[in-house]
Parts: structure tokens; C-alpha cells; sequence
């Protein structure tokens, strides 16, 4: 008789746990034109008969609902002050923050005397509703951290790298903030999903294209601290470390695994110096899972169906005595042909076990 096979939540349970799934587990990620198309393309009526048509392994996502559709005091703005724009970029649209709320104040008094959103914005019964409607097939994914991304967005970008070297006073206060909102608020959640939720994404983009964005030091100073409250936070429910960093972001790995404690690190963008596969593998790779890898600056979507069905038999004969979770290296982008996507996940399927 042949052995049963797993659920996707159970793929992704078996890597937290360091052990094989029955199969290589896969997971999506795309921006919202490129999952409308491919719905479409594949005559798919909904997200999850997307996932079982090219077997893919996805987490359910949860979040709580908010009350305020807006910033008490900019009914333009988002929640925490930011106004954003629209923008179309011929085959899609993302929305670029056009005003920040912070650029201008020099002190941290000023930071503190901001109205911050409140966890007492939101409604968390949702969250325990939907858990207990859900049938348990896929994993459960909830709540993200993500801070200097948010502080790019409240700062500017420019001002906000600036803060890191030249007013560490304003960064304290900022990053403060932005970690006692979420401190509260992922509790709440946590608290919501009475121990159903399975992982949730610690996240910051350390890395460029070429090289890190941040000195260690400075990675070390503003940012650890927080993350690895945070990470410990998630563990006392029971929750497992996702790991999110674009780039060239090898010099932070081993004060991810070692402090953090993260369990799995996406998205191996390979092409970025540092992160080549073999390398990961080597120094890694018995301690953490790999998610991502299947390039989606070049091969995804300028590659033919077999340039990206032979970069999926590389990875998985790279990753073979790892865990790895098959997946683009980051969203796939709208000019990706719907032939290339499908040829991802059905030659992963192929393949099957990564032994």
C-alpha cells in the first residue's frame, strides 16, 4: 500500500521539525496581476484551486481587522500617517508613499509626541473565527515585522539611512515606537489564534543588489535587539521563524541563526555576491531551511519553460540533504509568461522527495 500522502501543513510542520517532507514543499509569491493572470490563464476560480491545480504548499494568511480607515488626524493617510499614490508601471500598479510624516521633526520628543497607531485599533476576533472554521490542510501564517521598511516610509529613505549614522537619538525613538506597537500587537494575535498559528515573517531587507545595505555594526545596534524580542515573542506561543532579507545579505546570517534563532531564510537570491547556493549549503544548511531560489530577475521571466525547469533540477540537486522550500526569489513580476510559471512548480512536483 502506498504510504499517505502529506498535507501542505504538514510539509511545512516536517521542516520546522528538520526532518523531510514527503515531497519538496513549493510556496507562491507574485504581485496581485500576476495571480489575477494566472488564475485566469489556468481557469481557476480561486486562490486555493490555484494551489492544488500546480500543487502548491502556500500558508493561509490571517490578520485582524482594522477599526480606523484612516489616521485620526489625515484622513488621506493610512493608519500611521503615510500617504501613498498609486502608481502604474505599464503591465501593473503599487502604491509609492508620497508623504511622510515624520521628515521633519529633528527630536525625539517630537517622535514621541506622534500619534502611533494603537494594537487598541484593531479587532483580533476574526482571527479566532476564521481558526475555527478552518479544516487544518494548509499552515497557518500570521503577523510580520518588518521595521526599517516602516521607517522608510514615515522618515523617507533617504532621511531614514541618514538617522542610522547621524541622529541615532531619532532612530532610537522611531524604531521604539514602531517595536512597542508590534510587540503589543503580535501578542494579541497570537493570543487570538489560541495556538493554531504556526509561523509567522520576521523581516528586513539587509541586502542589495551588490552588496549589504547596512555595516554589521549598525545591523547589530538598531536592528538585532528588536528582532530577536520579537522572534522570542512568536516562540513562547509555539511559532515558528520565517526569515525574510533580500540581497546580499550574507554577513547577517550567522546573527540570524545564532541570536534570532530563525528557521528558515528567504529568498536566496543567488545571483546577489555571498549568497551563492553552494556556499549557503556548506555553512547552513544543517541548520536552517532555504526558501525561494528560482530566480525571478532573469530566468522566471525572460528564460524559456526549460531554462526554468533546468534551474529547478539544479537547486533541488544543490539543496539535496537539506530542507528546502521551492519557491521564485521573491514575487514574480507581470511580464513573467504564465508557461514559465507552470513549469516551475509542475517539474518541483516531478521531482518530488529531495533525498
Amino acid at each position: 500500500m502506498a504510504a499517505m500522502s502529506m498535507t501542505p501543513r504538514q510539509r511545512w510542520l516536517a521542516i520546522f521539525q528538520g526532518k523531510q517532507p514527503d515531497r519538496i514543499p513549493t510556496d507562491f509569491w507574485s504581485t496581485s496581476e500576476v495571480l489575477s493572470g494566472l488564475k485566469r490563464d489556468l481557469n481557476c476560480a480561486d486562490d486555493e484551486s490555484l494551489c492544488r491545480r500546480l500543487h502548491i504548499d502556500r500558508p493561509r494568511s490571517l490578520a485582524p481587522r482594522c477599526k480606523l480607515p484612516h489616521h485620526p488626524n489625515d484622513p488621506q493617510a493610512d493608519l500611521w500617517g503615510v500617504r501613498y499614490q498609486n502608481i502604474n508601471y505599464g503591465t501593473g500598479n503599487y502604491d509609492e508613499a508620497t508623504y511622510h510624516p515624520l521628515a521633519n521633526m529633528t527630536s525625539a520628543s517630537e517622535i514621541r509626541a506622534f500619534r502611533w497607531p494603537s494594537p487598541d485599533d484593531y479587532d483580533y476576533s476574526p482571527i479566532t473565527e476564521t481558526l475555527a472554521n478552518d479544516d487544518g490542510t494548509r499552515a497557518i501564517l500570521a503577523c510580520h515585522f518588518e521595521p526599517f521598511l516602516l521607517y522608510c516610509s514615515l522618515r523617507g529613505m533617504e532621511q531614514a539611512y541618514e538617522d542610522l549614522l547621524v541622529s541615532p537619538e531619532i532612530a532610537d525613538a522611531v524604531l521604539g515606537q514602531v517595536f512597542d506597537f508590534y510587540n503589543e500587537f503580535n501578542r494579541r494575535i497570537f493570543q487570538a489564534g489560541r495556538g493554531r498559528i504556526d509561523l509567522t515573517y520576521i523581516a528586513e531587507d539587509l541586502g542589495g543588489q551588490a552588496g549589504p545595505l547596512f555595516s554589521l555594526a549598525t545591523f547589530r545596534r538598531f536592528f538585532l535587539p528588536n528582532q530577536k524580542k520579537m522572534a522570542d515573542l512568536a516562540r513562547s506561543f509555539g511559532i515558528h521563524i520565517f526569515y525574510h532579507t533580500d540581497g546580499a545579505s550574507r554577513p547577517f546570517i550567522a546573527d540570524l541563526i545564532d541570536i534570532v534563532g530563525i528557521e528558515i531564510l528567504n529568498p536566496i537570491q543567488w545571483r546577489c555576491p555571498g549568497m551563492e547556493r553552494e556556499g549557503l549549503v556548506r555553512d547552513f544548511g544543517s541548520r536552517i531551511a532555504f526558501h525561494g531560489a528560482i530566480d525571478n530577475q532573469q530566468t522566471l521571466p525572460f528564460g524559456s519553460s526549460q531554462d526554468v525547469a533546468d534551474q529547478v533540477k539544479e537547486c533541488a540537486r544543490m539543496f539535496k540533504g537539506c530542507r528546502w522550500i521551492c519557491a521564485p526569489c521573491h514575487n514574480i513580476q507581470p511580464v513573467t509568461p504564465t508557461a514559465n510559471i507552470v513549469a516551475m512548480y509542475e517539474t518541483i512536483h516531478e521531482i518530488g522527495a529531495l533525498v
